[in-house]
């Protein structure tokens, strides 16, 4: 625990203007990022007597070891940055909403030549039409179906939009009516694209105008006498009205608003949001936070207005938005929606009327919210606590290891070898610090190999932090450590180095400078020794170690000839477990990757200079690699853009390599490989082939 007092600032150095500030832990780890109008006095706030502060924000600076902050010219500007830094850092004691899921939309890709109506989660993406957040996503498909018969808009995936356009034939929904088939040519690219408009302005709320439109085409119909296109007309209007039923009318005015409200008490806050557009709830999510500082119902709202507009624009921030307090100072925060949305936007509190109402129903859910999740909460906190407690006392570790890293080495036969490293803290996973590694060190399979060098790079980059920063007192670190060079990988990434600008800011929880209590492998007695000799050998006498053998589930230890045995109903041995599984779920599915991707490798793949599209070609000229490798220079000069030098290297390469196992059908055991399959990823698939055998890590089946 650190002395706050240690690393406070002069008064005289910390500027009396608008800044954000940045707390940092011992390692360097950014703990708290926050914005003042006046830094002086509010970092003079952090500084008084321990006993004066809340318990959170207590807890908070005596975890920090330091404090820096970054003036700005105006409160907007502080707004923008306190976001960007706490979307950059995810420091563990600012207010962040946790949400169980991601929440559903109804999407139209308004980017594809296409458009196509589906679910989508996740990030926004550029040229994409989204209506919603829906609670539910069989909520979405319900609404679809029903419109789908009066806007027949394409729902289908690429590969059966190309599947039908190639076989002339389109799916069933193309012969029912409920699409409109633009992949066999049954409309223009330009009118299926005005039938997704009509569908989009429905959506967003314009329905009166179509629905007259309609009524006035059956009247026309039925004065003309044509009966069946009447009782067509009539049957849309009946399925829009249906589907407008399943959102009624709550504000009578067709305003556009988000409704924001609030439920806490000392410990957590709820938060629910409604979306309203023209007059309709078009969708509500919510979130639930720990406070983990002293904090104002205001400040909780702007938390969760910087989380819910940080990352929109345009309508996507609506005219209106109604709290159930308002931010202080309410001014840069109404300024930053403002500039959000391109126009005037209102932040205001509700007095009366039917928005008020509304605001009184959106604070149930919220209220409901908070309830529902302290019923879950209480027993999962509780059961967290006590299994890290008996994971301490069966290890004789000096405290509760808060942070766990677990590591699995998986590979196919001694090829594709792999290794995952998961990190869980406070006993819940901490995905974006998940990181995964290619054994580089040897060929072949060998677990406790493998073990030991994954270790031994994982903690050559903590080491390599500590000396940058000063930090290392065990002497200096061996030449080797520091010329490894290893360069951080981002686990979304395929490990590819992340850029130089996010290795040299320390603050990035994406380094491997934050260290665990505990080291968890998948193995027994060898893989734990080749851990702990790795650790040693680096210097490392402060970090626990033990490993998770599969076949009786024991827990060993270095240096010791029998295993720590925990109860079958141990919670320890439960977090353990789920520790472990989640750690050979990602190695697994790295290695899967790596192999799929060796199964599609052509030999066209390392011709230089030979992209995508001009492989596509040679493919589709000749119809497989076979063919192309028994042709002449000249016939492959005939493919659009192959020049002779070009042909030539191609031809070489293919001479140079040895051609694919014939594919097998693994129920007959017959060839069906007359020809070399396209292995260059085209849409015609993968060969057949046997079965790999069971897939386990260093394990024989």
């Amino acid at each position: 625990m650190a002395d706050p007092s240690s690393y406070r600032p002069r008064p005289g150095d910390v500027p009396d203007s608008p800044g954000v500030y940045r707390f940092r832990d011992e390692h360097r780890r950014v703990i708290y990022v926050g914005k003042a109008k006046s830094l002086r006095q509010r970092l003079a706030n952090y500084f008084q007597d321990l006993a004066n502060l809340h318990p959170r924000t207590r807890s908070m600076v005596t975890t920090a070891a330091s404090v820096e902050w970054t003036v700005v010219s105006t409160e907007v500007e502080a707004l923008q940055l306190e976001y960007s830094w706490i979307k950059e850092y995810d420091p563990r004691f600012n207010v962040k909403y946790r949400d169980d899921k991601s929440y559903p939309y109804l999407a139209v890709t308004m980017n594809e030549e296409f458009p196509r109506v589906q679910v989508m989660r996740g990030h926004k993406k550029k040229g994409v039409r989204y209506f919603g957040p829906y609670a539910h996503a069989w909520a979405i498909r319900d609404t679809v179906d029903l419109l789908l018969r009066v806007f027949p808009v394409r729902t289908c995936s690429a590969g059966v939009f190309k599947n039908a356009a190639r076989t002339g034939r389109p799916c069933l929904l193309g012969y029912i009516g409920k699409c409109s088939a633009p992949c066999v040519g049954r409309i223009t690219p330009e009118d299926h694209r005005d039938l997704a408009e009509e569908f989009s302005d429905f959506m967003a709320g314009r329905t009166g105008t179509y629905l007259r439109r309609l009524e006035r085409q059956m009247t026309e119909a039925a004065e003309d006498m044509e009966y069946e296109r009447a009782a067509r007309l009539r049957d849309d209007i009946e399925a829009l009205k249906k589907a407008m039923e399943k959102n009624a009318v709550v504000l009578a005015d067709a305003t556009d608003a988000d409704l924001v409200a609030v439920a806490e008490d000392e410990l957590e806050a709820a938060v629910q949001i409604f979306h309203v557009r023209g007059g309709r709830v078009r969708g509500q999510r919510g979130w639930v936070t720990d406070k983990v500082e002293e904090v104002t119902t205001g400040a909780l709202v702007e938390h969760a207005l910087q989380q819910l507009y940080g990352e929109e624009s345009g309508d996507a921030v609506p005219k209106e938005v109604l709290v159930p307090a308002l931010p202080e100072p309410v001014e840069p925060v109404q300024e930053w929606l403002t500039g959000r949305r391109g126009s005037n936007v209102s932040l205001r509190i509700p007095q009366r009327g039917d928005k008020k109402a509304l605001m009184e129903t959106v604070q149930r859910n919220a209220q409901q919210s908070l309830a529902l999740h302290k019923t879950k909460r209480a027993s999962d906190l509780t059961t967290r606590s006590r299994a890290l407690e008996e994971i301490a006392e069966a290890l004789d570790l000096d405290s509760a290891p808060l942070r766990i890293e677990c590591y699995d080495i998986s590979h196919l036969q001694g090829d594709d070898v792999v290794a995952s490293m998961v990190v869980f803290e406070d006993g819940l996973q901490r995905k974006s610090e998940y990181r995964r590694f290619q054994i580089r060190g040897f060929a072949g399979q060998d677990d406790v190999r493998s073990m030991h060098e994954v270790i031994t790079r994982r903690f050559r980059r903590y080491l390599a932090e500590k000396e940058k920063t000063g930090e290392w007192t065990g002497g200096a670190v061996p030449e080797d450590v520091l010329a490894d060079g290893e360069p951080v990988t981002d686990p979304l990434n395929d490990g590819e180095p992340v850029p130089d600008t996010l290795k040299d800011d320390d603050g990035r929880p994406r380094k491997f400078a934050y260290p665990p209590q505990l080291v968890v492998v998948d193995g027994g007695q060898p893989q734990v020794a080749a851990a702990r000799r790795a650790l040693d050998e680096l210097g490392i006498d402060d970090i626990a170690v033990c490993g998770l053998a599969k076949r009786l589930e024991e827990v060993w230890v270095p240096g010791e000839d029998d295993p720590v045995v925990l109860p079958r109903t141990s919670e320890g041995l439960y977090m353990l477990q789920r520790v472990r599984d989640e750690a050979h779920r990602f190695a697994i599915t790295y290695q899967r990757t790596r192999r799929a991707k060796r199964f599609r490798s052509s030999p066209l793949d390392d011709v230089p200079g030979l992209g995508e599209t001009r492989k596509q070609a040679l493919i589709k000229h000749f119809g497989s690699v076979k063919k192309l490798r028994s042709a002449t220079i000249e016939q492959i000069q005939e493919v659009p853009g192959i020049g002779r030098k070009t042909a030539e290297t191609i031809a070489v390469a293919l001479a140079r390599a040895v051609p694919a196992a014939p594919a097998v059908n693994t129920a007959t055991g017959e060839i069906i490989d007359d020809e070399e399959p396209d292995t260059t990823g085209g849409s015609s698939g993968e060969p057949v082939t046997a079965g790999p055998p069971d897939e386990r890590r260093g394990q024989e089946p």
